[in-house]
């Protein structure tokens, strides 16, 4: 059977994006809401339904050390267990181009030149990270940049800045954190309520201990459920910035073609990109995992389908 080939209406890059950031905030948006849950739910359940607000202060207390920790360690650490070692003399003419498209990249987009990293491997792959643009760093492997036209290089380049130029880097910082935060907080509950008994204590007061069962049991079916749901938002403002982060190499190379070729030998590549495992997977503008490309229409992927990626750029303005 022939597959299927994607069709999609002529768009204009400019609309893509605004829509695609649009997206973007409403997701962020309910996972705050689920976060302010999750907290008041597990106060009520702990320590009883008029003293809900101390499980709300507990979360945002614990996700603003834990973001804290991220904010400023979140991008050295990134790069460290990536292997990535920094560029300041390109050594190589394959280094030299990769620099130099670094530099003019980052003049049409008006931001200050990130600094350039190169990870030894033979796969092909990049990403961005940092805080913010000031701190900003953008990788490529080796194997990316000997493959790579200097079109289609331009193309990625103007990917990464896009995801620094949207502060996508720093809403990645943030919404990770912030699931491990929530991930930490559900096992404590459960740890808690299945292990030292804390939930089964009743409030004082009329009523107390009826209402404060009833959030036990909320508390219980939330802490299950509410990582699964963090997984999932986090996942989808993540396929988003994808598609946001595309749209805007266009504006900043004026071309959909590099990106949109540089896309297809990246499909195309069989290596596997050694240095890369699932806590960094997210960052990188194709999956790592090669596997990754048969499941990628799941709710549960950080990246959409390439060649929808591709449909999508082709069909832009």
């Amino acid at each position: 059977m022939a597959e299927q080939e994607i069709s999609l209406p002529r768009v204009n890059f400019r609309e893509a994006q605004k829509k695609n950031a649009r997206r973007t905030f409403i997701l962020i948006f309910l996972f705050l809401i689920l976060f302010s849950a999750v907290g008041g739910v597990f106060g009520a359940a702990l320590a009883g339904p008029k003293l809900w607000y101390w499980g709300l202060i507990i979360a945002f207390g614990l996700a603003i050390i834990w973001v804290f920790f991220g904010w400023f360690l979140g991008g050295p650490m990134t790069l460290a267990v990536s292997h990535a070692k920094r560029i300041d003399e390109p050594k190589t003419p394959a280094e030299r181009q990769f620099f130099n498209v670094v530099e003019e990249i980052s003049l049409a987009a008006g931001l200050p030149m990130p600094k350039v990293y190169v990870i030894h491997d033979t796969a092909m792959n990049a990403f961005a990270c940092g805080r913010n643009e000031k701190v900003a760093c953008i990788t490529a492997t080796s194997g990316l940049l000997e493959k790579l036209t200097r079109e289609e290089l331009q193309g990625v380049v103007g990917h990464e800045m896009g995801h620094i130029r949207n502060h996508d880097i720093m809403y990645t910082v943030l919404l990770i954190m912030l699931v491990g935060v929530l991930v930490l907080l559900c096992d404590m509950f459960l740890r808690i309520v299945f292990y030292s008994g804390g939930g089964r204590r009743s409030s004082s007061g009329k009523g107390g201990g009826s209402g404060q069962a009833i959030f036990l049991i909320i508390g219980i079916v939330l802490a299950i459920i509410a990582p699964i749901l963090a997984r999932m938002i986090f996942f989808a403002v993540s396929r988003e910035r994808e598609y946001l982060a595309d749209a805007t190499a266009v504006e900043l190379t004026r071309n959909s073609r590099g990106i949109a070729s540089a896309l297809k030998k990246l499909a195309g590549d069989k290596e596997v990109l050694e240095a890369a495992n699932r806590a960094t997977a997210h960052l990188y503008i194709v999956h790592p995992i090669k596997k990754f490309e048969k499941r990628a229409a799941s709710i549960f992927s950080t990246h959409p389908p390439i060649k929808e990626r591709i449909a999508r750029l082709e069909a832009m303005s």
